[in-house]
């Protein structure tokens, strides 16, 4: 459940995997004709696009009920009409209905979260997920610079982590509604334990 804001029309991009969050930055290439459309609309406008996971592989998909709204943060349009872009996170929002467009991509009527200042964790919770973390990365080999981990601030840390790790969709989308930080880095603790002990077994997801 999200705290209640704005109500705004967002042209959405369904990508599974790929998580959103206020205050972090998505890198994207962007090569499809109708989200090539969509970005040059975007920066048109008011540079906005909701990040939102589909919730199946129907064509087009179903979408989960909450995504992030990003700001284009930075563009590169290349020569062949593609772009490679990093959106801001703004907020995350509520799908209110889809709206019967014209356009090549989707849009959305959306309550817009709103968004508090940044929420730090306890230091048992800090420590119990920098220590899941080294054990997950260890057991998958990962290389990773820990003294750059932890410099960062809670909410980078949780949220960054949340981002790349590889679970599956619905795994990242119950991390992307998890409504506070320490929920969600105790999310990501479970998400680690599960998937370290059924590490190459394709049975090994959560629903």
């Amino acid at each position: 459940m999200i705290a209640s804001g704005k109500i705004a029309r967002l042209s959405v991009f369904p990508l599974g995997g790929a998580l959103l969050f206020p205050r972090m930055h998505l890198p994207l290439h962007i090569f499809e004709p109708r989200y090539r459309a969509m970005v040059s609309d975007a920066l048109a406008r008011d540079r906005r696009i909701g990040m939102i996971q589909p919730r199946d592989s129907a064509s087009p998909p179903a979408l989960f009920d909450i995504g992030c709204v990003g700001r284009i943060a930075e563009v590169e349009a290349l020569d062949d009409g593609r772009f490679d872009i990093v959106l801001e996170g703004l907020a995350r929002f509520a799908v209110l209905r889809e709206l019967d467009v014209t356009t090549p991509f989707r849009q959305v009527e959306a309550e817009l979260e709103t968004v508090g200042d940044s929420e730090i964790l306890a230091l048992a919770e800090r420590a119990a997920l920098e220590i899941e973390s080294r054990r997950f990365a260890d057991g998958l080999g990962y290389a990773v610079d820990w003294e750059a981990v932890s410099r960062l601030d809670d909410e980078s840390l949780v949220n960054g982590i949340a981002q790349i790790a590889p679970f599956d969709t619905a795994s990242k989308q119950a991390l992307l509604e998890a409504d506070t930080l320490s929920e969600r880095s105790e999310l990501i603790v479970q998400l680690m334990q599960f998937y370290g002990r059924h590490d190459g077994d394709e049975s090994g997801t959560l629903q």
